[in-house]
């Protein structure tokens, strides 16, 4: 009796063992990414004018919502000019905003993307200091 009860212990054990090891890989979410290509700076005042690279890889391979449909949000910032989305690879995408610094409502200005979609979506933070 007692090894029947040790052979099923073992038994589930190495059963959870195996999908804790083997278990299958949970796509995550769009990776969005942000980098200053121009004006980059320490400290940003109003007025100052800078051009930010959006880029998207979608880490789900295909997505059913369209990259205009990422919607962008701001804290001390106004959108000055856009480029339309390019396709840099089967699953990569890049946009460039021209963005200018408004006086935020504390001491940083925050640009964030968000992408809404069945597997996951996306969300992407860029945060600048304000002098």
């Amino acid at each position: 009796m007692r090894s029947l009860l040790h052979s099923k212990l073992l038994l589930l054990i190495s059963i959870g063992i195996f999908f804790f090891v083997f278990q299958p890989n949970v796509a995550s979410a769009c990776e969005i990414e942000f980098e200053i290509i121009e004006n980059k700076k320490d400290v940003y005042s109003s007025g100052d004018v800078m051009v930010i690279k959006v880029t998207i890889s979608l880490t789900h391979k295909s997505c059913p919502v369209a990259m205009e449909k990422t919607k962008f949000t701001m804290k001390g910032l106004k959108i000055v000019g856009t480029t339309e989305w390019k396709q840099e690879s089967s699953f990569v995408w890049t946009r460039k905003l021209k963005v200018q610094v408004i006086k935020p409502d504390g001491k940083n200005i925050v640009l964030q993307a968000n992408r809404v979609c069945d597997k996951d979506g996306g969300f992407g933070s860029l945060v600048l200091k304000y002098l």
